[in-house]
C-alpha cells in the first residue's frame, strides 16, 4: 500500500484526490457504523458530497468557502440522524483524511514534500512507538483508552518521527531551520493523541475495531487516526504562515 500511497502523491492531480476522497468516505461510513447512526447510509452519501464539493472548491482556488461548506453539512448530518454532535463530529473527522492533505499537495513540488513529511512523521512515529514499547515497556500512557502503549513508547515514536521528518527535508534539499524539529515534534504529538482520541471514540461504544476493511488492522478509522490529526495539525501551521501557500508556510521558515 506505500508504493502506492507514495506513487499516487508524487503524481498528483486527480488521481491522488479521489485516493483520499474515498478514504475520508470510508471513514465517515465507519464512523456512521460504530457510532450508530441512524439512517447511516443517507448521512454518508450527504457527507460525502460535503467532502467532494469541498474538494472541488479548492480546485477552483476557492479555499475560503470550504469552512462554511462543510460547517453547513457537518449541521445538516447532524439534523438527518438527529444526533447532532455525534452526526457533525464524524463530518469534521472525515474531511480531515482529504481536506488537509488536498490543500497541501496543490499543483507544486513543494507540495510532495509537504505531503511526504507527514508520512515520515507518522508513519516513524507509529514504528518508533511499537518497538520502543515492546523492548522498554514501563507505565502505560492511557491504561483506559489504550492498555497496549506506553509512555516509554510515546517519547521513542515522538523522537523517530521527528528525526525522520528531518532525514526527509535534508534529502528534499530544502533549507533546514531548527524550528522544524519543533513541528515534526508537534505532528508526533498530535499523531500519537489522535489515535488516543479515536480509541476513547470507539471505547464510548464498546468497539473494538472501527471496520473491517484492512484484514488483521481494522478499518480506515483505524489506520488513519493520529495521521488525520497530524494532517490538521499540518495545514494550520501552513495556513497561519501562508494562507495562499500552506505548503510553504510549513516548510520554509
Amino acid at each position: 500500500m506505500i508504493p502506492v500511497v507514495l506513487g499516487l502523491t508524487v503524481y498528483g492531480g486527480l488521481p491522488f484526490t479521489l485516493f483520499w476522497l474515498t478514504a475520508g468516505a470510508a471513514a465517515l461510513y465507519e464512523w456512521a457504523k460504530v457510532a450508530r447512526l441512524p439512517y447511516a447510509a443517507g448521512y454518508a452519501v450527504l457527507g460525502l458530497c460535503g467532502l467532494a464539493g469541498s474538494v472541488i472548491l479548492l480546485s477552483l482556488s476557492q479555499g475560503a468557502l470550504v469552512v462554511p461548506v462543510l460547517a453547513g453539512v457537518a449541521v445538516a448530518c447532524g439534523l438527518l440522524t438527529r444526533r447532532l454532535r455525534a452526526g457533525v463530529g464524524g463530518v469534521l473527522v472525515a474531511a480531515t483524511a482529504c481536506v488537509p492533505l488536498v490543500m497541501l499537495r496543490g499543483d507544486t513540488t513543494l507540495g510532495i514534500w509537504a505531503v511526504c513529511y507527514i508520512y515520515a512523521v507518522v508513519w516513524c512515529t507509529d514504528i518508533g512507538a511499537y518497538f520502543v514499547g515492546r523492548t522498554l515497556g514501563g507505565p502505560k500512557l492511557s491504561p483506559r483508552l489504550s492498555p497496549n502503549k506506553t509512555w516509554s513508547g510515546a517519547i521513542g515514536g515522538a523522537v523517530l518521527g521527528t528525526l525522520a521528518g528531518c532525514l526527509l527535508l535534508f534529502a528534499s534539499g530544502l533549507r533546514f531551520e531548527p524550528v522544524l524539529l519543533a513541528v515534526g515534534l508537534g505532528l508526533s504529538v498530535a499523531g500519537q493523541m489522535g489515535d488516543l482520541a479515536e480509541s476513547a471514540f470507539k471505547r464510548a461504544f464498546g468497539v473494538k475495531d472501527a471496520g473491517r476493511i484492512i484484514p488483521g488492522h481494522g478499518g480506515v478509522l483505524d489506520r488513519l487516526d493520529g495521521f488525520m490529526a497530524a494532517c490538521l495539525f499540518a495545514v494550520l501551521i501552513g495556513l497561519v504562515r501562508n494562507l495562499s501557500a500552506p505548503a510553504a508556510g510549513l516548510l520554509l521558515w
